[in-house]
């Protein structure tokens, strides 16, 4: 199944987020990466994320969710997961 997850950060998180930014990118499960990136206010600053990951099932991406390290450490306060059906994805170049 693939999920469409946008993570918000809680109110004046973006020192926490740079702190911990590290441990989220090394415990990213990238074989169950479609796409990902960070949400940006109008002004560029980072407020959240958004990816599009596929998982067997909602069970797993909630065991990933578990241990990732933004949740873990307070950094995304409003988490919205919606199954998807991506029909169009384009490669990285």
């Amino acid at each position: 199944m693939q999920f469409l997850l946008l993570a918000y950060d809680g109110e004046n998180k973006l020192e926490k987020r740079l702190e911990v930014r590290p441990q989220h990118l090394a415990n990213l499960p990238r074989d169950h990466v479609i796409c990902a990136g960070g949400l940006l206010t109008e002004e560029g600053q980072m407020k959240g994320s958004a990816m599009v990951m596929e998982f067997e099932n909602g069970a797993a991406l909630d065991e990933y969710l578990r241990t990732e390290p933004y949740v873990v450490a307070g950094v995304w306060e409003k988490i919205t997961v919606e199954p998807m059906n991506v029909v169009i994805a384009k490669e990285a170049s």
